[in-house]
Formats: C-alpha cells, structure tokens, sequence
C-alpha cells in the first residue's frame, strides 16, 4: 500500500482516466512521479490502460513508466488491458516489455486475451445449440 505522503494526486489520476495527454504532461514536466500511485495502488499506466487512453499510454511510457508494477489487488497494466479487450494498448505494453504471463490472482492477460478471442469468435459466428436443449428435442418425439 502507498503511503499517504507518497500518493497519487486526484488530478492526475483523473488526467490519466480522461485521455488528458497535454495536461498530464504538464504535470510530469513540472515533477509529478511517473510511477506515483493511488491508494487502491494503481500507477498513471494502470489508470491509462485500463480506461483505454491510448495517447497517455504512450506518453507514461516515454516517459518511463515502469511497465509491470502491480496494483494492490495484484494486477499489472497488461492484465487490466487484455480484459478490457485493448488490443492497441495490449501491443504498446508488450512491446514496452510488459510480461503476457504474470499471475493476476489466478489468471494471466494471456488468458485474458485468449477468452476475448473465443468471445469474439462466438460473437461472430451463429449461436451453438445447448447440448440440454438438443436432449429436450430428442425425449419430446
């Protein structure tokens, strides 16, 4: 947990969640940490990510964000971002050398991402019929 002299500042955590790339780095420039966190632990790039701010994702990492830091529930940016299903931020973290495979409380963003391909596969295709519901049709006759 963050200690309370070393935490966050609302406004810049909200700059992050808000897609502000102009005011957010204002505020790098003029000091504010990289890699400060909030009380719940999330870093800049875990607020960014996770809120699909494409723009201060790259910003937080040009300006060196540590990729991998984790929150206080255990979840690094990349975790957050392959559940959301934020396929240009998941690359820009990867490429960042974020880990695929980093337990996130049980999973990893490599599953994450493997289950939103099936989902979107699903998706996409027509809708399988319940082996219960075929059953159902069979005792019927």
């Amino acid at each position: 947990m963050t200690t309370p002299d070393k935490l966050l500042p609302d406004a810049a955590a909200d700059l992050a969640r808000n897609g502000d790339a102009a005011g957010l780095g204002a505020l790098l420039k003029g000091g504010q940490a990289v890699d400060a966190r909030d009380a719940k632990g999330n870093t800049l790039l875990m607020l960014a990510s996770y809120h699909g701010k494409t723009e201060v994702v790259k910003l937080l990492l040009k300006s060196g964000a540590t990729v991998d830091l984790r929150n206080d529930k255990g979840q690094t940016p990349l975790g957050g971002v392959a559940f959301k299903g934020y396929v240009e931020i998941a690359t820009l973290l990867l490429d960042a050398g974020a880990d695929p495979v980093a337990d996130q409380g049980g999973s990893t963003p490599a599953d994450f991402a493997i289950l939103a391909l099936l989902q979107s596969r699903r998706d996409n295709a027509a809708k399988p019929t319940r082996w219960f519901s075929k059953l159902i049709g069979w005792v019927r006759k």
